[in-house]
């Protein structure tokens, strides 16, 4: 499971490579883990979910947002916040990824996901990945509307250099294509939905490893 990424860049970096608006995104570089901020890159109305204005699409910006999403009312744990799709026809989330305002970007410049094994010492092994020629990447996400706006990351079977290094999950990394991100963000869900279950983007393992 996707548990940590970094971001090894700017907010100003993340705007110039996507094409967004800054804002006041203080971000400057480093790791992200749940119930932690990540700059994220929405393309909906500044403060408040709801329908878009009509007259044309709205320039995508970054704006923070908190990695994990409260569970449903009836959850054993009602605390424990879910920082994962796995399932997008799940009733829990399809409103949201029907939704185009709610589905936004996680710019990225590496991954986390843990592997089969442990370490001369016993722990768990990591692997780091990053999709071949893209320095800095977007990975799918969708938001929530709380007290404090929050994301969790979409899914997907692990593939290639992740499954190979005994990676369940990995997160749906999207190619570098304007079209899949403007699909994703302002996209139905048909064609959003396509996106992300389209063939998975080529990744690789970092040598050495990130720490």
């Amino acid at each position: 499971m996707t548990q940590l990424f970094r971001l090894d860049c700017s907010a100003a970096d993340v705007a110039r490579r996507f094409g967004a608006r800054q804002g006041e995104d203080p971000w400057c570089g480093g790791y992200v883990a749940p119930l932690s901020f990540a700059p994220v890159i929405t393309a909906g109305r500044e403060f408040i979910a709801g329908p878009r204005p009509s007259g044309g699409r709205l320039q995508p910006r970054i704006t923070p947002r908190l990695w994990g999403v409260l569970p449903p009312p009836n959850s054993d744990d009602p605390t424990r916040r879910i920082s994962t799709v796995r399932n997008v026809d799940s009733p829990f989330w399809i409103g949201n990824l029907r939704n185009s305002e709610f589905r936004c970007l996680v710019p990225a410049t590496a991954f986390m996901a843990w592997g089969d094994g442990t370490d001369y010492e016993g722990r768990r092994l990591r692997h780091w990945f990053a999709p071949e020629g893209q320095q800095v990447f977007a990975m799918a996400a969708v938001w929530k509307d709380e007290e404090v706006p929050a994301f969790a990351l979409l899914t997907r079977q692990a593939t290639g250099a992740p499954r190979a290094a005994g990676c369940k999950v990995e997160p749906v990394s999207l190619p570098d294509d304007e079209r899949a991100r403007q699909d994703w963000l302002h996209g139905n869900w048909n064609a959003a939905r396509a996106v992300v279950e389209r063939t998975p983007t080529v990744l690789r393992e970092l040598d050495p490893p990130l720490s």
